[in-house]
């Protein structure tokens, strides 16, 4: 998970870059379709699998993938002109709410984030005056803000102290901070150093009635230009949803390989989430479900002071071209 959800620095600079050909003959349509993702099991398993099980070649595509520490930074690209797909985590959807790229599908579920806190600490209400570092707008972020509203507190009620991901698992080790908004695998590596933390808030606190949701993003001229290139790639996404949600075990070791990662740490990850089926997408798409979970993310990311005014689910999430795909 790492980076995925950071929502503000959207002027970094990527972190480096992969790419992978297909075999066989490309078409002319294989130059637009460039994707960026996060290193972590949701964002990178779907490409896993659809290199592993040639979902590409049967599209007669040969993509160009990159990797990216952010969602942001995707959608960054993609306003350069770029970077035509993405996968990204929810801390980035403000960016399609601010008109600067469509949600083209969904993901999968995340529930690992966490509100932790020092053995001395009992309640969110005990958070009161202390120091609680988090990455500003990301879903640590959120996570943080969510479980202080449902106590009776504001973000005002506690002194946040931003920092990156890195930091904060050393701060809380350190004992700097007296608490945090962050996520797992990062909470593996605090544990055994803390081993009389807690965990007082998680997202499966609020699901479903809020679903931390990853998303695929499109460029908003490649969906206006060419919808049936973005056909073509949600079609290889709904296959790779579908085989990992009936081959999880394989999935992992397919991801881990691909991402060159601790097999460990991706297996967790991996069963800390909602694994979702075409199907389903497609039934939630149908029945407002989607809408109404990106109806959610708008009115956190107003009172966040992240968009003013976001727009409404129907103008930035093109179910049609899902459910059509």
């Amino acid at each position: 998970m790492l980076t995925r959800r950071n929502l503000m620095k959207t002027t970094a600079a990527v972190a480096g870059a992969s790419a992978f050909s297909i075999g066989g003959k490309a078409i002319a349509q294989s130059a637009d379709m460039t994707i960026g993702y996060i290193a972590d099991f949701p964002n990178a398993s779907v490409l896993a699998i659809a290199q592993d099980q040639k979902l590409w070649e049967a599209e007669g595509i040969t993509p160009s993938v990159k990797v990216f520490t952010n969602g942001p930074i995707q959608i960054q690209a993609m306003g350069a002109g770029s970077l035509n797909f993405g996968t990204i985590g929810p801390g980035a959807l403000w960016l399609p709410a601010s008109g600067r790229a469509k949600v083209i599908g969904v993901n999968d579920i995340g529930f690992s984030d966490r509100v932790i806190v020092q053995g001395n600490i009992g309640s969110i209400k005990d958070l009161k005056g202390k120091k609680v570092g988090v990455p500003q707008g990301t879903s640590g972020d959120m996570i943080l803000r969510m479980a202080l509203t449902k106590a009776g507190m504001t973000i005002g009620d506690i002194q946040v102290v931003p920092m990156d991901p890195a930091t904060v698992v050393s701060a809380f080790t350190s004992k700097q901070i007296d608490g945090a908004g962050i996520w797992y695998p990062l909470i593996d590596t605090i544990k055994p150093r803390v081993p009389d933390m807690k965990e007082l808030a998680s997202n499966q606190d609020f699901y479903p009635q809020t679903s931390f949701i990853n998303t695929f993003v499109a460029r908003n001229e490649i969906v206006q230009q060419n919808p049936d290139l973005v056909k073509k790639f949600l079609r290889v996404m709904k296959k790779a949803m579908d085989y990992r949600a009936a081959n999880l075990d394989r999935s992992i070791q397919i991801t881990t390989a691909f991402l060159n990662a601790p097999a460990d740490a991706t297996d967790k990850v991996a069963r800390s989430r909602k694994m979702l089926t075409s199907k389903e997408l497609d039934a939630f798409t149908k029945d407002g479900t989607v809408n109404k979970w990106l109806s959610d993310f708008n009115k956190m990311f107003q009172e966040f002071g992240t968009v003013k005014d976001p727009l409404p689910p129907e103008q930035f999430y093109t179910g049609n071209l899902f459910v059509n795909a």
